[in-house]
């Protein structure tokens, strides 16, 4: 069967998405391996971060944290919390995916923010399969190598801010994510999120703005579940 009589994209559009996605987002491992390495944790850290955690804003929470003189326990802690929104991820994408049992608990290191964004850009299930195994694949290899090459050349590369290695992976997250905002409801929740996170990154320590902004979400729907109900307790006023 071909992708347009499926209804699905094309495969070669997806692998093409995918590894854009993948290899953009995947050097933002120069950043964290120097962030790192200038943190105090050794190469043989940095990498173990990468291979095992594989979630970026947990890993430079952490780092950060025990850069800025954390207690490890706290900065753990909060990595930890900052993660759970994978397994939120996990859930949306298991019926999505319907991957078989055997090869879900690897496909669970790459349920991030990335594959997750591509899979549900997709228009079937061939296409959200084929776009988390490249997006995950392409962004765990780079991540990890880039990673190594941050670490063993933190002296070298000086400050990431400086080279703007930090923002390419949130970057390209929120270009993915924009086109998927249509309805008041979704950009209204988008545009709450943003204030919050924004408002609260001076006055909160690192990862729990993230944490607050999530709040969006609810708070917009049930705004707009007080509009629903207004309007329809009108229309049945006006017909009485």
């Amino acid at each position: 069967m071909r992708d347009d009589d499926r209804g699905g994209r094309p495969d070669a559009a997806v692998v093409r998405d995918a590894l854009g996605v993948g290899i953009a987002v995947g050097l933002s491992g120069f950043a964290f391996g120097v962030t790192s390495a200038g943190g105090g944790l050794t190469v043989w850290q940095t990498c173990a971060l990468s291979l095992l955690v594989f979630t970026g804003a947990s890993q430079f929470a952490l780092v950060g944290a025990l850069a800025a003189g954390g207690n490890p326990f706290t900065a753990a802690a909060g990595a930890f919390f900052l993660g759970v929104r994978n397994a939120f991820y996990g859930l949306r994408l298991s019926q999505l995916l319907a991957l078989p049992r055997a090869v879900r608990p690897f496909a669970a290191q790459w349920v991030i923010d990335e594959t997750t964004a591509v899979s549900l850009a997709q228009r079937d299930r061939r296409g959200a399969r084929i776009g988390f195994a490249v997006t995950g694949l392409s962004l765990y290899v780079l991540w990890n190598l880039t990673t190594l090459l941050g670490a063993l050349g933190a002296e070298a590369i000086g400050d990431t801010d400086a080279w703007g290695l930090d923002a390419a992976g949130p970057a390209v997250f929120l270009a993915l994510l924009a086109p998927m905002l249509k309805s008041t409801t979704e950009r209204v929740a988008a545009a709450l999120a943003v204030l919050l996170g924004l408002g609260l990154l001076p006055v909160l320590p690192g990862g729990v703005p993230v944490l607050v902004a999530a709040l969006a979400a609810p708070l917009a729907l049930w705004a707009e579940g007080r509009r629903q109900g207004r309007a329809r307790g009108e229309a049945e006023e006006g017909r009485r």
